[in-house]
């Protein structure tokens, strides 16, 4: 027996050993698993894309639980025989990376990216980016990942910004893509716009302002806003107001003096709100925007781009809204206009996930991806849309999950998905921000050229914005395959066959997907979309700097082993649930690495003299190779339904209470030297094969332990056990 066996269990001398071990087999490529007569060429493909971390820092708890969550599926596929592949990669994060560095720039020089220049500051970010890179990528080799590394994509590097440029391109040339002005999502403390999907709206206890507006009363949370207010509006079937008639104009007195405010009626107003009457303010609200829009009103920005009031607020011009509050409703008090004060008003307030600024809707010029606009799909292989058809963006998204050939699991988040595709506006695609893909325009006077290249002669200028990270992230299944190139990986492993995110993503990225691949191949993403939940502390909060609660998960590999904090992050967390980490739980994990460790140092040096061939196995060994071949169907039944945490469970307690305090003792007297050779060779027989069968079904899970011990079985029947046949 090896003297490494006879010493406990030390990850921390295995598992980079081991990992150099994978590397170098170069299993990890599917290409190289037909080469070796692992698979064959003609074996049912099985692909999953990474979801790329961002390259802002470091992974956390929540990157290690998904990436082991789909690195057990990728060791079972490949076990079964399948083509397996699972494309490495990382996402530039735009917005994120830029704001990091940006702050760290001004903490440590106390200057802007003004103060840099674009070229500058692109440079230091990229160089940031770099860094983050190298550490993320060996953070995630740590935990085992068995991804193809030679397929190793960045969302910024040459073969997908020009998938990117190609994309915009396309959908340009199909009228998906346009330039208008209409109201955004706007950071004042990024200085850009956001998409719906990064706002996080935190709750708000505040006041509530009863304001007389002529004949009506309005209510606001915002009287900062109310200056431009020039429009009335109410339900047209609101017996209140029976006796006003659309257009019709009255004079009042508002904050700055008289003005003219016109009557509108508009069934968007919800008659059993407050007084059922408001005013809006079209260029500071998206429900406002689209009333004036519908009834072609006027809009007049009141909020300049850096949260302060613009001139048409009279002696509050300059202010920030917190601090010309309370004095512009001081005025309005003096002058008879508050009819009354709620001072415990609760609402969200949208704030921008990255900066937590409060958002500034504004109505602005920007690239939009329109998502009702009827466009005709060249080609379909998708069920239910032929080629040729006409249909919306917003309709492609649908139909691809109700058809039946997108699951999204579990059934809630689908639900979820409907009601937000039906409820999407147009994307906006546009950043105000200097890092990330440039969006591919250039304007000289009135002409306007959009290509893949640069266009030829002199006095053109690219627009400076750059594309939302999200566009090129919804680009991710076929862009790391080759896209637009027709390349082999593109015709073998897309679509792809599971994408396994978190909830917190599904609209920003898990949809945008299914509206790329759809438009550009007119392919589904991925066949299934298993949705995961958020991993909390021990008091279920999340994890955040801000919070001070956050774990290093090398931290916790390098004292208990990537296979300890894997078990400890999947038992028991069903999918799309949300879990808490407890420290207790990895600690359990690591002594049960040490029992499967004793478990198989027992065996081996019970089987050293068995026979070389199988010999007739007694009642009792029978029963126990019954009952492990009941355990492998429902293991095997359990990750193929995505229930990786009853899989683990259940292995867990059969190794640790039927295999360590059954099988084994029942065997004990039987292995003892004596008369009965035939019980001997057959308990030898029964405990090698059940040890073999368990580290088959470990090692999705533990796939270092599980490795260590197989390289010392005897007649092992592959040499590495990530390339071993899955029991049946």
């Amino acid at each position: 027996m090896d003297e490494r066996f006879l010493k406990p269990y030390d990850p921390s001398t295995t598992e980079d050993r081991i990992y150099k071990q994978w590397l170098e087999s170069n299993f990890f490529n599917p290409d190289t698993c037909v080469e070796k007569g692992v698979t064959t060429a003609d074996a049912e493909a099985f692909s999953i894309v990474l979801p790329p971390p961002n390259v802002t820092g470091m992974l956390h708890l929540g990157h290690a639980f998904e990436d082991s969550l789909q690195d057990v599926a990728v060791r079972y596929h490949r076990m079964c025989g399948k083509r397996a592949l699972w494309v490495p990669g990382t996402d530039s994060a735009a917005i994120a990376t830029q704001a990091r560095v940006e702050k760290n720039i001004y903490k440590e020089e106390k200057k802007t990216r003004h103060d840099l220049g674009r070229a500058e500051l692109v440079h230091r970010v990229e160089h940031f980016a770099k860094e983050s890179e190298d550490t993320i990528l060996s953070q995630v080799k740590k935990l085992g990942a068995s991804l193809d590394w030679s397929r190793y994509a960045y969302t910024l590097d040459e073969a997908r910004t020009r998938a990117v440029t190609e994309a915009f391109v396309r959908m340009f040339d199909a009228g998906l893509i346009y330039r208008g002005h209409r109201i955004v999502n706007w950071d004042p403390k990024g200085q850009t716009t956001i998409s719906d999907d990064e706002i996080v709206y935190k709750d708000e206890t505040t006041k509530f302002y009863y304001l007389k507006y002529g004949p009506f009363t309005i209510g606001t949370a915002r009287p900062e806003t109310k200056f431009g207010d020039k429009y009335v509006v109410m339900h047209p079937n609101d017996p209140r107001y029976a006796q006003y008639t659309p257009g019709q104009q009255i004079e009042l007195e508002w904050i700055n003096g008289p003005i003219t405010t016109t009557i509108i009626k508009d069934e968007a107003i919800d008659m059993e709100f407050g007084t059922g009457v408001m005013t809006i303010t079209p260029w500071h609200s998206q429900v406002d925007f689209e009333i004036a829009e519908r009834h072609e009103l006027d809009r007049e920005q009141i909020i300049d781009q850096y949260g302060k009031l613009l001139p048409i607020a009279g002696e509050f011009a300059g202010m920030k809204i917190a601090e010309a509050r309370e004095k512009i409703v001081e005025k309005l008090q003096a002058k008879g206009l508050v009819e009354k004060i709620d001072d415990k008003y609760e609402h969200a307030v949208a704030t921008a996930d990255r900066t937590g600024a409060i958002i500034e809707p504004q109505i602005m010029e920007q690239w939009f991806v329109a998502v009702d606009k009827p466009f005709t799909l060249p080609h379909s292989e998708i069920d239910g849309i032929k080629n040729g058809q006409t249909l919306t963006l917003k309709e492609l998204m649908m139909h691809a999950v109700k058809s039946g050939q997108i699951v999204i699991t579990p059934e809630q988040f689908e639900k979820r998905y409907y009601h937000w595709i039906e409820n999407l506006h147009d994307w906006n695609i546009s950043r105000q921000i200097w890092f990330g893909h440039r969006i591919p325009v250039w304007y000289r006077g009135e002409e306007i050229f959009v290509g893949t290249e640069s266009p030829e002669g002199d006095g053109w200028e690219q627009d400076p914005d750059v594309l939302d990270t999200w566009f090129s992230s919804a680009l991710w299944t076929f862009s790391t395959l080759g896209w637009p190139e027709k390349t082999a990986d593109l015709k073998n492993y897309h679509p792809t066959t599971l994408m396994a995110p978190g909830y917190e993503i599904l609209f920003l990225w898990v949809s945008r997907m299914i509206l790329m691949s759809g438009f550009h191949l007119g392919q589904i993403p991925f066949k299934t979309a298993l949705i995961h939940g958020i991993v909390r502390d021990s008091t279920g909060q999340k994890f955040s700097k801000s919070a001070g609660n956050g774990i290093d998960p090398i931290e916790v590999i390098d004292e208990y082993g990537a296979d300890a904090l894997r078990m400890a992050l999947l038992v028991g967390v069903a999918p799309g649930n949300d879990s808490r980490f407890e420290m207790e739980k990895v600690r359990a994990y690591k002594k049960f690495a040490n029992k499967l460790w004793n478990v198989a140092r027992f065996v081996l040096i019970n089987t050293e003299n068995m026979p070389s061939k199988q010999p007739k196995l007694l009642e009792n060994d029978s029963v126990r190779m019954n009952e492990l071949s009941k355990l492998a169907e429902e293991v095997t039944g359990d990750i193929e339904n995505f229930r990786y945490h009853l899989a683990a469970e259940k292995l867990y307690h059969y190794v640790w209470h039927i295999l360590a305090d059954d099988v084994l003792e029942e065997r004990k007297e039987a292995l003892a030297e004596g008369p009965d050779a035939d019980a001997r060779a057959s308990a030898q027989w029964t405990l090698l094969t059940i040890l073999k069968d368990s580290l088959k079904m470990l090692h999705p899970f533990m796939p270092f332990i599980t490795e260590e011990i197989w390289t010392h079985l005897p007649n092992r029947d592959s040499e590495l056990l990530m390339v071993a046949k899955w029991p049946r």
